[in-house]
């Protein structure tokens, strides 16, 4: 489903939002020890989307002493950085008269147009100074091109441009992702999906993720995500020592 999808169905798929409290806890009724097929992937925990961000997701700093506290437990850590030009096709500045959470339309669909965030090279694009990951040892870059945006750490929104992530995690033998950061309803979501697309198994670990929710997307995002076969977990299902 496209992200136009998404964004268009977000406000009648709130009235589904009891999916919350459902999760998918019986599929870890044991803790889950993740192993070397296994790779955590923090999505954007950026300052851009941290308190006093140009893009600031609603308790954002909340996942980092989640995620600090998971990393130990795995053997492969991704880590991905919303990573712009100036300028860039999903920033409302770039059109006359748009506002930031209007659309438009560009060559692959409709698109949410931002505030400007997560410019490449400043502040605003950092990783969050917190966040301890040391470990990770894969930086993913995406929507570098001026032209096209990409929530997904798999593939840009044009659904036909790789980043290159799955065939370097194929390449590590893995086979389940556990994804976490920000924001649930679209980086993270997008992310998990393409993950299940490209043939892994997927997990999101609710509580090491935020959302924007965005007219109803973060309901939304979690029916797709169900809908693809996502598991969703809790940080307390991972064994972390």
């Amino acid at each position: 489903m496209h992200r136009r999808t998404l964004v268009k169905s977000a406000a009648a798929l709130g009235l589904v939002g009891g999916l919350g409290s459902v999760g998918f806890n019986a599929f870890a009724a044991g803790k889950i020890k993740p192993g070397d097929k296994a790779a955590l992937i923090v999505v954007d925990v950026q300052n851009c989307f941290l308190d006093g961000g140009t893009l600031a997701v609603k308790g954002g700093n909340e996942v980092i002493p989640v995620i600090n506290a998971l990393a130990p437990a795995f053997q492969n850590i991704v880590v991905t950085q919303d990573w712009h030009t100036a300028g860039h096709a999903s920033f409302a500045s770039t059109y006359s008269g748009k506002k930031p959470f209007e659309t438009t339309k560009l060559s692959y669909g409709t698109q949410v147009l931002w505030p400007d965030h997560c410019v490449q090279g400043t502040e605003d694009a950092a990783l969050g100074k917190d966040l301890k990951v040391p470990t990770a040892q894969l930086i993913i870059r995406k929507g570098f091109h001026k032209e096209m945006d990409s929530y997904s750490a798999f593939e840009e929104a044009d659904h036909k441009t790789a980043t290159g992530l799955a065939g370097y995690l194929k390449a590590r033998g893995i086979k389940t992702v556990y994804v976490t950061g920000l924001a649930t309803d679209f980086c993270v979501a997008w992310t998990a999906m393409d993950a299940r697309k490209a043939g892994f198994e997927a997990c999101v670990i609710e509580d090491a993720t935020r959302g924007i929710d965005l007219n109803g997307s973060l309901a939304a995002a979690w029916k797709q995500m169900t809908a693809k076969g996502v598991k969703r977990i809790q940080s307390a299902d991972i064994q972390t020592a």
